[in-house]
């Protein structure tokens, strides 16, 4: 994976996916023996527009990769890493994969992430965003987690389905001593519901629920104030640990 990006000093910025061929923007058009510059080279458009040149990270690519059902936020995901502590000898199972946002940032940092979902429709795209980010420790199951988890000792399940209490007891045969279970529900009534059937296992312990509100701002010299339209709210997340 060899892409590309092209930023102005204003900010904006280009995602070059191919670099064989000449890219075309609002600026104009650069060559594509330019695109193979070094990184950090000006390249100048046919209008003389400036733009600097780099090769893209994970994350560039990732915040391009295909959706279809709403996926979990960066800043969810970063709490879930925190928390957690999971790095790159982790074994992480997650579900339902949905565009597998989730799935994909795990693996950039585990070991080996296993991703189930029931819809063949979401794992087509979480195949087509495995191959784009060329994850090849991704396992993609068309699978009901309800009805069981293969893998075994994992340090990290994470749930993002419409019943996840159903896969607590499973769960808990695939969890190591001291693993974690999160679950990550858009509504209030299904944080209860997993949290009351957590709260009768001694098997478990629920560490906390938690709404992570981020506001971003807009810093333009002595205008500073927050941006007036933004997503604020995005779901609720629970933290359990396998004792």
């Amino acid at each position: 994976m060899n892409h590309k990006i092209l930023t102005t000093k204003e900010g904006k910025s280009f995602y070059i996916k191919d670099i064989s061929k000449d890219y075309h923007c609002q600026f104009g058009f650069i060559k594509s023996n330019d695109l193979k510059k070094k990184d950090g080279s000006i390249i100048k458009t046919n209008t003389k527009k400036e733009l600097k040149i780099f090769t893209a990270d994970f994350i560039d690519s990732y915040k391009r990769i295909k959706r279809g059902a709403q996926i979990i936020t960066r800043k969810d995901i970063g709490l879930i890493v925190a928390e957690t502590g999971i790095n790159k000898n982790s074994k992480v199972v997650d579900a339902g994969a949905g565009s597998g946002a989730l799935a994909c940032f795990l693996a950039n940092l585990c070991k080996e992430v296993t991703t189930y979902d029931i819809r063949e429709d979401f794992i087509k795209i979480v195949e087509h965003n495995k191959e784009f980010l060329n994850l090849k420790n991704l396992k993609i199951k068309n699978k009901n987690i309800y009805k069981g988890i293969d893998e075994k000792q994992l340090d990290l399940i994470t749930l993002d389905l419409p019943e996840p209490w159903l896969a607590i007891p499973n769960a808990k045969k695939s969890l190591k001593i001291g693993g974690f279970l999160i679950s990550y529900s858009p509504t209030i009534p299904q944080v209860m519901d997993f949290v009351n059937t957590i709260s009768k296992d001694k098997d478990f312990m629920h560490v906390k629920t938690v709404e992570l509100i981020q506001r971003e701002w807009e810093i333009e010299e002595r205008k500073v104030r927050p941006i007036t339209t933004q997503t604020v709210h995005t779901g609720f997340l629970s933290f359990i640990r396998r004792v």
